[in-house]
């Protein structure tokens, strides 16, 4: 069988107000035209579909029209999709009737009847190419604490014995219905041990990411483990098929670097035979001025006078992603215009403008300890403020605007 792994979509995402429709509109038509080009069986989406609970309009039709051509253009493929930490669980269920009808498998939250775990929601087979169940599939959603049974205290972890207990039974469940032959496949959203963090854009979960699952959450017979909320592609423990296949767009100037990707699963009976990323096009670059660290203004303006010009035929949405970062030793009212002076005709586009201060950082009370505020100047308090920032001392014209104030409020305080 083949299956291909992808999550944290996050369609509605913005890039400091920045629309990414229509990079995801790329993502996903690429998307199509690899499941048909590589013959994919089964597609698992492993949660974030959206970037927020309330997604707009635009969203949700992009979501809904890829269902639908996924459907038309690939009529065999398995489609499985769990909600995660970014998702409204009741949305993603919301339109149950319609997939069912499409024979497609959304589990937006962890389905209970009665107090119990509907496991028939969470357990899906997968067929091959000639129509035979190869694999099961335990779907298990993104776990919100409320979620979570009960353990006893001395079982260690609350949160992390709760959420392995959910696993266990669902998977369970999926051993009591597969045959030999039949490959065990888990699905999940979640925060793993030893797992690298994108701390710009992936929420906390599961009680603020401390409360790290460990791999053994999937025992050796589980083929492949589909995982998602980490925007950076790795595997677990060292597990080949313990993967987060990470976000197809970069949802933070942080993550510039990443290789985004979606992962080719290939099963061989009941084991995991290869996974192969296949790199999404990134249709945007992200640029930095400087590359690395900081420069001064004047270094500023001249990198960013060299770039490349801007192109008539570029459509807007092309334009690269710049970040501008400053050292000032200085105040510099005109920063942001100086900085949009360069960027005149250029294919970059401002997105955010980084001043790093290269002042001492220090307190008040650091640079002249053992003085207490009643025997400090105005221009002493002054100085150590200025120092915390910059680098050069105050130029004489700030000084004597400062000294100005200051006699006009104790004037009128007399």
């Amino acid at each position: 069988m083949r299956l291909l792994h992808t999550s944290d979509w996050h369609l509605g995402h913005t890039l400091y107000d920045t629309s990414r429709e229509a990079e995801h509109s790329a993502f996903l038509e690429w998307l199509l035209d690899t499941l048909e080009v590589q013959k994919v069986d089964a597609l698992l989406v492993a949660g974030d579909i959206f970037d927020t609970a309330n997604p707009s309009a635009e969203a949700q039709a992009a979501w809904y029209q890829f269902v639908a051509r996924a459907r038309r253009r690939c009529p065999r493929l398995d489609i499985v999709v769990i909600g995660g930490n970014h998702d409204s669980a009741a949305r993603l269920d919301a339109p149950d009737p319609l997939f069912a009808a499409l024979d497609v498998r959304v589990v937006g939250g962890l389905p209970r009847s009665r107090g119990s775990v509907e496991l028939e929601r969470l357990l899906v087979p997968l067929k091959d190419a000639q129509g035979k169940v190869g694999a099961w599939v335990a779907a298990v959603p993104y776990l919100r604490p409320a979620d979570l049974p009960l353990v006893a205290e001395e079982a260690g972890d609350r949160l992390v014995e709760g959420v392995r207990s959910i696993y266990a039974e669902v998977l369970e469940g999926a051993r009591s219905k597969r045959k030999a032959g039949q490959a065990l496949v888990a699905m999940g959203h979640c925060y793993m041990v030893g797992t690298d963090l994108s701390a710009l854009s992936e929420r906390k979960i599961l009680g603020g990411n401390q409360h790290a699952l460990p791999v053994d959450l999937f025992p050796e017979d589980v083929a492949y483990a589909a995982l998602g909320h980490l925007h950076k592609a790795q595997r677990v423990g060292g597990r080949e098929g313990v993967r987060y296949s990470g976000s197809p767009l970069p949802l933070s100037l942080s993550e510039a670097s990443y290789a985004h990707q979606v992962l080719l699963v290939e099963l061989e009976g009941e084991t995991l035979s290869s996974v192969r990323p296949l790199h999404v096009p990134r249709r945007v670059e992200i640029l930095r001025v400087p590359a690395r660290d900081v420069a001064t203004l004047d270094d500023v303006v001249q990198q960013l006078e060299a770039l490349p010009e801007l192109e008539a035929e570029t459509p807007d949405w092309r334009r690269p992603y710049l970040e501008v970062c400053v050292a000032l030793l200085r105040p510099e009212p005109a920063l942001r215009r100086r900085v949009e002076a360069a960027l005149e005709g250029k294919a970059a586009r401002l997105v955010k403008l980084t001043p790093a201060y290269t002042g001492t950082g220090n307190a008040l009370a650091d640079g002249r300890p053992g003085l207490s505020l009643k025997e400090r100047t105005p221009e002493d308090v002054f100085r150590a403020r200025y120092a915390r920032d910059y680098t050069e001392p105050p130029e004489p014209a700030l000084l004597e605007a400062f000294h100005s104030l200051l006699t006009q409020v104790q004037e009128d305080a007399s």
